[in-house]
């Protein structure tokens, strides 16, 4: 039973939430640098926030971009990663309610999954191969 249900493969559960974090912390930061290097795209943002009445849009824009660029960063160098996890998980679940609300399951997709790996990186922190790891132990 025990080959059935794959069990030797927990051994790998590190290394495969690492790689999540990696992954998803490389995909926030890649996802807001243009708005952190261009006026321009930020006031795109701006204008975003707007279009959904999203309230201090001047003021609630750099906050999104930078809590989603720090806690990328955070994310993939498992450093505070439980309070990047938080920031992630309100950061999406503001935009799960405020933007993605009237689309379908498949529209609210990528936003949902984003606060899913915030709480789980909330409740779990880095794991054994991130820097909250290497903190704990000296």
């Amino acid at each position: 039973m025990r080959k059935l249900m794959l069990m030797p493969l927990a051994r790998f559960e590190d290394v495969t939430w690492l790689l999540l974090r990696v992954l998803t912390g490389t995909f926030l930061m890649h996802g807001t640098w243009d708005n952190i290097i261009s006026a321009e795209r930020m006031h795109e943002f701006v204008q975003f926030l707007e279009k959904y009445a999203f309230p201090l849009p001047e003021l609630m824009a750099p906050l999104s971009v930078w809590a989603q660029f720090i806690g990328g960063a955070a994310l993939a160098t498992g450093l505070f990663t439980r309070v990047a996890g938080a920031v992630i998980a309100i950061n999406f679940i503001v935009a799960v309610v405020m933007v993605h609300w009237a689309l379908d399951f498949r529209g609210w997709w990528p936003a949902l999954v984003l606060v899913f790996i915030g709480l789980h990186a909330l409740a779990r922190g880095s794991g054994t191969y991130g820097m909250d790891a290497f903190w704990e132990k000296t």
